[in-house]
């Protein structure tokens, strides 16, 4: 689709706190997945094969290092760059290269997703665009938004929410949403204590560029969250604006906790091929001239996706292993995932863990319950 009309926005300020060490020192958006990309590239690669030409960078937390990640990584394509707001125009003169130096900006922390549209609203919101199309940049999936903004612009709605439905005894970990008989929403309540559906926002949605910008002016100085969840759309369903759903049938996955991380590999390397799963059809970001490959059972590798340049001599089992990654000799390894440059000492057991690129291990206690479930 062309993107006329359209501006995608991409929320990327998340510090991965909840992540512990795996979140410890680097940005969250930029978090190893899948043995090939990064967290972000999700979203991206969506946006890029939906025919959206650009995306707009809304994030804080050590915004230099993230921009010129992206700027190496995405925006040598002819077809679609990522665009740095008050930095774009640095970016933009250094060429193919990296600017040295960036304008100072002075701009209070940001509180919530809907900070992020309010402190960068004139690049939101500049040259009049007819929707915002809103990303995050910590979600799994692989997803044509053409069809959504289609479907978006034919309803008149002031706003399309997407949404999956899951095992309701997950529903609590997300934004449970509810519809009437015509596809209008009726109810949407933010990590529910008693799920009543088993619908949820599976976080991306479209909306009216105007209505959003006039929500936005509505609460800000007021008391509130200054979340898109917890505070935009419930007042624009409180205000009666006419929002529909659009459902997300294949894989979707919120990387919010390493537990979470963790399962989403375990799951990967339990259904290999079978699985259809995005990261498949990813773009390798992370050393792109490693291959991987789904291993059933050979050269001491059983039902695991493994790197090419993968240095074995001992055993690996239902897991998820980056480039770079030694094993050594009689060393073991179980259910776990293990990032770039990882090593396991000869002799090592690991199992049920992440290890990081540092060799640093990362118990995880409750992600093999994964089996009984496709979610959270």
């Amino acid at each position: 689709m062309a993107d006329h009309g359209v501006r995608t926005v991409l929320l990327a300020g998340g510090e991965g706190r909840r992540m512990g060490p795996l979140g410890t020192g680097r940005l969250k958006p930029l978090v190893p997945y899948g043995g090939a990309c990064r967290l972000i590239d999700f979203s991206l690669a969506n946006a890029r094969s939906s025919g959206l030409g650009e995306v707009l960078l809304l994030s804080q937390y050590e915004e230099r290092q993230l921009m010129d990640d992206l700027h190496r990584v995405w925006n040598g394509h002819p077809d679609f760059r990522v665009h740095f707001g008050p930095y774009d125009r640095a970016y933009r003169e250094a060429g193919g290269g990296l600017p040295r130096e960036l304008p100072e900006r002075t701009r209070p922390a940001e509180r919530g997703t809907a900070d992020a549209l309010i402190h960068k609203a004139e690049y939101v919101f500049g040259g009049d665009p007819e929707q915002i199309l809103v990303l995050h940049a910590d979600h799994v999936y692989r997803f044509d938004h053409g069809p959504l903004v289609a479907a978006h612009r034919a309803s008149g709605a002031a706003l399309t929410v997407s949404y999956q439905r899951i095992e309701r005894r997950w529903v609590h970990l997300f934004g449970m949403v509810r519809f009437d008989g015509a596809g209008r929403l009726t109810e949407f309540t933010e990590k529910p204590a008693e799920p009543t559906s088993d619908l949820v926002f599976a976080a991306f949605c479209v909306f009216d560029a105007a209505v959003l910008r006039r929500c936005l002016e509505k609460l800000d100085g007021t008391d509130w969250q200054h979340d898109i969840s917890r505070d935009v759309i419930p007042a624009m369903l409180a205000a009666g604006e006419h929002i529909r759903g659009y459902e997300v049938a294949g894989h979707w996955e919120d990387i919010g906790t390493v537990e979470r991380y963790h399962r989403a590999h375990l799951r990967l390397a339990a259904e290999g091929p079978r699985a259809g799963l995005p990261v498949e059809r990813m773009p390798w970001t992370i050393r792109p001239d490693t291959a991987r490959a789904w291993v059933a059972d050979a050269d001491g590798v059983t039902a695991s996706l493994v790197p090419a340049d993968l240095v074995n001599e001992g055993r690996v089992e239902h897991s998820v292993l980056f480039p770079g990654v030694r094993v050594g000799a009689g060393a073991r390894v179980r259910r776990s995932v293990l990032l770039p440059g990882a090593v396991v000492p000869p002799g090592g057991d690991i199992d049920s863990a992440v290890v990081l690129e540092n060799g640093r291990v990362q118990q995880v206690t409750d992600s093999t319950a994964l089996l009984e479930g496709t979610h959270p």
